[in-house]
């Protein structure tokens, strides 16, 4: 066994969930933190909006959990919910003191308020919060002599009883196999214990506000190795992408409508929220405000609706909105004088690999938390801020987990190297292109926010002629970042319709003109591999 290669704790992401698991872990335990591409490019660094966390006299945990239950359609899991909900407030003060600049009015945080909640209780940094906890996060890590951060990595499959040298038929979880982008090598990092927080699968879709990076890893590796999934369908649509020639994944973040955004009709210049939620207008939860712009924009027959902030001041909109003001400007777009255009696009994975409170995993050995978990959190529609919220809390319970159960955690087997004994580079690439392109098109026209059981078997029928094809491609030649991702993009695409296919219902994000009414009880759409 090459000793390099072995570590205590094995963390594949380097985001939000995965960088608190280390930090919580390396006081005692060497920590190695694989990223895909940069340690910057997961979706945490792209969160414009904030972490929700009740700090205000007015607000009580109990109005949070009300909050999260009624955006989550009652899915979620009420414990779950309540556990979160009450560690926020330590989790900002952790954040804090790792240098995190949120912003302050008059000495005290300033909060705002997003779609959803009943009150103003999200923390930011300007309209960059998830740049700036990144930064914090990424700066501790990098200090810490236990940590070591290794991007340019991307994982193929987690190592299980099946890899080991001796067959042990087990389900155990001993790291996992990561081709290494610049030198084409593959290399088995193997670990006592392994943490997923690989983010989402928000690339399986035309139009996303995910990075290039979001493509299904963790969840189709877990899948893959015997963990089960739940709620693959909760695809949740953010209402407000920015739509432009140029820029197809901007997002126009959630505090633009908390701040007094309207949405309007850019042909006929009317506010058209009063006839979807005339109580919530605009501050309504994400997949009411998504249904009501595509119902809007086919009703019309148009391209965009417009996003209007140009009636607060001027100084108002810049001092709020920064980032996305320069953006914006540097687009030809002055959110100051004039509304933005936008359209709805895939923005966040409710659905995941299964987890407990303590962030375990089905699989011995296996731990997981963020966006590629179901957790019970956000149940069929995320409230707007509890993403990094969750990833914190879910971080630090897998490092305490792990710490608690270290003794009886195994020394590692003997495991195989990778064997490429039996494949070659590829002569024809464009396979890989191809099949993406199709796997996308086909999910944003069949699964997307509006969905009818036949268009869903129609995606299924496709998905199914393309296993094979991706199978037969990945087993004939050596991988690449590229058939990794389109492999687990399959995968994940797969388990978002199977799980479509078994709810029979319409509840929060997921809505089907055959099953229009929402069913008496909440129960996940639990897949078992």
């Amino acid at each position: 066994m090459n000793e390099s290669n072995l570590h205590d704790v094995l963390i594949i992401g380097s985001g939000a969930a995965g960088l608190t698991a280390a930090l919580a872990l390396a006081g005692t335990k060497r920590v190695l933190v694989l990223a895909k591409g940069g340690l910057s490019e997961g979706a945490t660094a792209w969160a414009q909006g904030g972490i929700a966390a009740v700090l205000e006299a007015g607000d009580t945990f109990e109005n949070h959990v009300r909050d999260t239950m009624v955006a989550g359609a009652g899915l979620n899991d009420r414990e779950v919910v309540e556990h979160v909900i009450a560690q926020a407030p330590a989790s900002i003060e952790r954040l804090r003191a790792l240098g995190v600049p949120f912003n302050t009015e008059s000495g005290d945080l300033h909060l705002t308020r997003e779609g959803g909640h009943s009150h103003r209780r999200i923390v930011h940094v300007n309209d960059a919060t998830g740049w700036a906890v990144q930064e914090a996060l990424l700066k501790a890590a990098a200090e810490h002599p236990n940590i070591t951060l290794l991007p340019g990595q991307s994982c193929i499959d987690l190592i299980t009883g099946h890899h080991q040298e001796r067959f042990s038929g087990s389900g155990r979880v001993w790291g996992a196999y990561a081709l290494d982008e610049a030198s084409g090598r593959v290399t088995a990092h193997i670990a006592r214990a392994t943490v997923l927080a690989t983010g989402g699968a928000g690339r399986v879709y035309l139009f996303s506000t995910a990075p290039r990076g979001a493509t299904g890893d963790g969840i189709a590796m877990a899948w893959r190795a015997g963990a089960r999934v739940s709620n693959m369908e909760m695809m949740q649509f953010h209402p407000t992408c920015l739509y432009h020639a140029e820029v197809k994944n901007f997002l126009v973040t959630e505090a633009v409508r908390g701040e007094g955004g309207r949405l309007l009709n850019p042909r006929t210049g009317a506010r058209f929220m009063e006839a979807h939620d005339l109580e919530r207008l605009e501050l309504a939860p994400r997949d009411v405000v998504a249904r009501a712009i595509d119902a809007e924009i086919k009703r019309f027959g148009l391209d965009y609706v417009h996003l209007d902030i140009s009636h607060q001041p001027a100084d108002f909109v810049r001092g709020h909105f920064p980032t996305i003001h320069e953006k914006l400007l540097g687009l030809g777009i002055d959110m100051t004088r004039q509304p933005i255009p936008v359209v709805p696009a895939q923005h966040y994975t409710c659905g995941g690999v299964v987890v407990d409170l303590a962030a375990r995993t089905d699989l011995p050995g296996l731990w997981a938390a963020g966006e590629c978990t179901e957790s019970g959190l956000h149940g069929a529609n995320r409230l707007a801020s509890n993403s990094l919220l969750e990833c914190f809390v879910f971080g630090e319970a897998a490092a305490s987990d792990i710490l608690a159960r270290w003794d009886t955690l195994e020394a590692p087997p003997a495991i195989r190297p990778w064997d490429e004994s039996r494949v070659t580079d590829s002569d024809e690439a464009v396979v890989i292109k191809q099949n993406w392109t199709e796997i996308r098109r086909f999910m944003w026209n069949y699964v997307g926010i509006v969905r009818t059981t036949k268009r869903l078997q129609r995606a299924q029928r496709r998905i199914a002629l393309l296993g094979q094809e991706i199978e037969d491609y990945y087993g004939a030649f050596r991988v690449t970042t590229d058939l990794i991702e389109l492999r687990n993009l399959h995968q994940a695409a797969e388990l978002i319709v199977r799980s479509a296919l078994k709810r029979r219902e319409s509840r929060g994000l997921h809505y089907t003109l055959d099953y229009p009414e929402t069913t008496a009880s909440a129960a996940d759409t639990v897949l078992v591999p």
